[in-house]
């Protein structure tokens, strides 16, 4: 066990060179927990999450996702993964552009519909004012039961201190869905 464990610390900090380079005030190592809401013509959601987000190499960072949500007014609901990895490089100092792909997975609870795909996303990440970032994201989706959808992401961070902060998320789908989290974020 204490092998195990010195070989882990050797590779953490093997990895602290490797910190993002990304423009001043943004960072791609994070953990975050959530509020998660989803409104779609078939019902509303809403349920708890978990995100986050490690880098890898100085433009590099892989992420993953998770969302439990019940279904109101009835006895259901699903759970949502989404794992990828993203590439960030700065265009200015305050500014990053980020493209990433991820992994995305629907299972419906007790039975229900199920389905899985990937997705792919660029835009932009931004340090708007030491306290506040945000982003603009245009997505698309494809895969099993999912048809090539167009999507857009909107999201903010108010930073209380270096290490945390608010963060919320909205995803704008085809047909007026949307998604939308919000939770206290733990960056280093």
């Amino acid at each position: 066990m204490t092998t195990k464990r010195s070989m882990l610390a050797l590779a953490l900090l093997a990895a602290l060179p490797f910190a993002a380079s990304a423009a001043d005030g943004l960072s791609y190592n994070y953990v975050q927990g959530n509020y998660a809401y989803t409104n779609t013509k078939s019902g509303d959601a809403d349920g708890w999450g978990l995100n986050g987000s490690v880098a890898v190499h100085p433009n590099v960072f892989l992420f993953g996702s998770y969302a439990n949500q019940d279904i109101k007014h009835t006895s259901t609901g699903y759970d949502q993964w989404r794992l990828g990895a993203g590439y960030n490089t700065a265009i200015s100092q305050n500014t990053d552009f980020v493209a990433d792909v991820a992994y995305d997975k629907y299972k419906g609870h007790h039975g229900g519909p199920s389905y899985d795909g990937y997705s792919v996303e660029g835009g932009v990440r931004s340090a708007l004012l030491p306290q506040l970032e945000g982003y603009a994201l245009l997505g698309y989706e494809d895969g099993h039961k999912i048809s090539g959808e167009v999507y857009g992401r909107l999201g903010a961070q108010v930073k209380f201190n270096p290490n945390w902060g608010v963060a919320a998320d909205v995803k704008l789908a085809k047909g007026g869905d949307t998604q939308w989290m919000v939770g206290p974020r733990l960056t280093w």
